[in-house]
């Protein structure tokens, strides 16, 4: 029977052993991104509209210590509402020893900003963003953005940022990000913005998660974008579970 190299089976890693493999580089002098996506079988990034419904044990596992490991989580404003995303939950004794390891986390075990991208400030002040969230939102806008959603967004406690003139380029929010002290980027979502992400040639790595499902529909991919284009990437490893759920990491250098 033909093995996959490289591929480890989850149950034999020690908590530790897992974060030493998803370990952020040491000091990053310059942004490091790193996407995470979770998909079917037959390449359907979400179940009845949400990610949710490929969920995995291993998928949550896996899930989980890449915010512990975050500076902050990027994510696009159309995913935030589709998701009702609110404030990122993490482990602040897990972050406080993963800072000690040199693997990311934070000193103070606080939790990353979630990072949002609207161009437009098109989000509703009253959504879990900015009620269930134990640090402020950060959102990435513009100065064209219409000035009442962005005092709104203020107001609900987000730090509003204008990020760009008429539009947020990946450019423009990793220099905003990296101003801030948050080199360690975890973007979550959606299609667009990390298709926007990977044209511009700034994703480091990709995390993925394959469910053991076939979904079928008209799923969308985990990524879109206006041209199409070709980025080699080498296979760090490849993490099988009992249940049948591959998760694998990609990385460009």
């Amino acid at each position: 029977m033909q093995r996959i190299p490289n591929a480890i089976q989850l149950t034999d890693l020690s908590s530790e052993e897992l974060a030493e493999l998803y370990a952020y580089p040491a000091e990053p002098d310059a942004p490091w991104v790193r996407a995470n996506f979770v998909t079917s079988i037959d390449g359907a990034a979400t179940s009845e509209d949400v990610t949710a419904g490929l969920g995995t044990p291993a998928d949550k596992t896996v899930f989980m210590l890449l915010r512990d490991l975050a500076d902050v989580v990027l994510v696009g404003a159309g995913t935030v509402r589709a998701e009702n995303y609110g404030g990122a939950r993490t482990d602040a004794a897990r972050r406080r020893a993963l800072h000690e390891r040199g693997f990311g986390g934070h000193p103070d075990g606080t939790p990353p900003p979630i990072a949002v991208v609207t161009a437009s400030a098109a989000l509703d002040p009253g959504c879990r963003l900015f009620t269930d969230a134990a640090v402020p939102p950060l959102i990435l806008t513009t100065a064209t953005a219409p000035a009442d959603r962005k005092r709104a967004l203020a107001e609900a406690g987000g730090e509003v940022i204008e990020a760009g003139g008429v539009a947020v380029t990946p450019k423009g929010l990793l220099g905003v990000l990296a101003e801030r002290g948050l080199p360690r980027v975890l973007c979550e979502g959606g299609p667009h913005l990390f298709g926007e992400l990977l044209e511009a040639d700034v994703v480091d790595e990709l995390c993925v998660t394959t469910a053991p499902l076939l979904v079928g529909g008209t799923a969308r991919r985990i990524s879109l974008s206006a041209h199409e284009f070709r980025r080699p990437l080498h296979r760090a490893h490849v993490l099988l579970d009992t249940d049948g759920t591959v998760l694998t990491r990609w990385a460009r250098r």
